[in-house]
């Protein structure tokens, strides 16, 4: 393994080799089901450098301290260079001495779909088969991915704005096994699981096409003035959070719904509980999980893919 400045570095293809989405799924559940409360978790911390803007990520479990330092430029692209870019630190908790370098995007393309996926799973029909992906990205495609592994999808829908990028993302599914189509918004009405993976700072569909009982997940941004999902959605839904205190904080959807009158406070269910068994899935309301991503989950997979020897 090659190592910086004396530490083990891993690489995006060996975090890949390392742990698969069943495996980032698990270490995600298996956190808070050991009482993790995300509500311990440090907020992302903001900061301006240079052509872009850093994003420090800290967070501790157990035996583990980890801190995620992803930089974002959003001129890289016209260099050829990523928009986004992220290293990992893992320490013991013991002496905070650091232990182990990691990839910090691929850290995130893990996480972000195991997250999602530990909800959908509590929150979607155990026999949801129909499902509507907004979004043609890599997250689009991890959150499929993510999905097959929980459900048996009859059918996948992927919606984009773009006939050609939505056609990349089915054809790469498609190298991976899987097999989706083109969609429209219209899918919404008949889906038993829809996955939000935009960009979009206005909501994607009209909420009221959304069934009573289905599941809908929305992890596109973690911006206070942006959302996926519009506000009439959020007020008749059952709505889970990663934590009421960062989804207060960064979820435009939550804070939207809020101002405008559809949401309170108190409405807002912890991802914990659900993952508990304190609060089960709502079949007379559709169930909504709002995600922002949060440090805790990032160190949570750091560790299943750190070295052990």
């Amino acid at each position: 393994m090659p190592t910086t400045n004396g530490l083990p570095f891993v690489s995006a293809d060996e975090v890949r080799r390392r742990i698969d989405p069943d495996r980032a799924r698990t270490l995600i559940e298996d956190a808070l089901r050991n009482g993790f409360d995300p509500a311990d978790d440090p907020a992302r911390a903001h900061a301006h450098a240079g052509s872009g803007h850093l994003l420090l990520m800290p967070s501790t479990l157990g035996d583990w301290v980890g801190v995620k330092v992803a930089s974002v430029a959003p001129d890289n692209p016209a260099s050829g260079l990523p928009r986004i870019q992220a290293v990992y630190v893992l320490m013991d908790a013991a002496t905070l001495t650091p232990r182990v370098f990691v990839d910090g995007v691929s850290l995130t393309s893990l996480r972000t779909p195991a997250t999602s996926a530990v909800a959908a799973d509590h929150l979607a029909d155990p026999d949801a088969s129909r499902l509507v992906v907004f979004g043609n990205g890599p997250q689009a495609v991890e959150h499929v991915v993510a999905m097959t592994r929980i459900r048996v999808p009859s059918s996948i829908r992927m919606v984009g704005r773009s006939p050609d990028r939505v056609a990349a993302a089915v054809a790469e599914l498609a190298s991976r096994g899987i097999t989706a189509e083109a969609g429209t918004v219209a899918d919404v009405a008949d889906a038993d699981l829809v996955v939000c993976a935009t960009s979009s700072a206005e909501p994607l569909f009209d909420g009221s096409l959304v069934r009573d009982g289905a599941c809908v997940i929305a992890m596109g941004s973690h911006e206070a003035d942006r959302r996926e999902l519009d506000a009439a959605l959020m007020g008749r839904s059952q709505v889970v959070v990663e934590d009421r205190g960062a989804a207060l904080r960064e979820c435009g959807d939550v804070v939207l719904a809020i101002e405008e009158g559809a949401l309170t406070v108190d409405d807002l269910v912890g991802l914990a509980p659900v993952v508990r068994g304190e609060v089960t899935r709502r079949v007379d309301r559709p169930n909504v999980f709002k995600g922002s991503g949060m440090s805790w989950q990032d160190l949570a997979v750091a560790v299943g893919v750190a070295p052990t020897d």
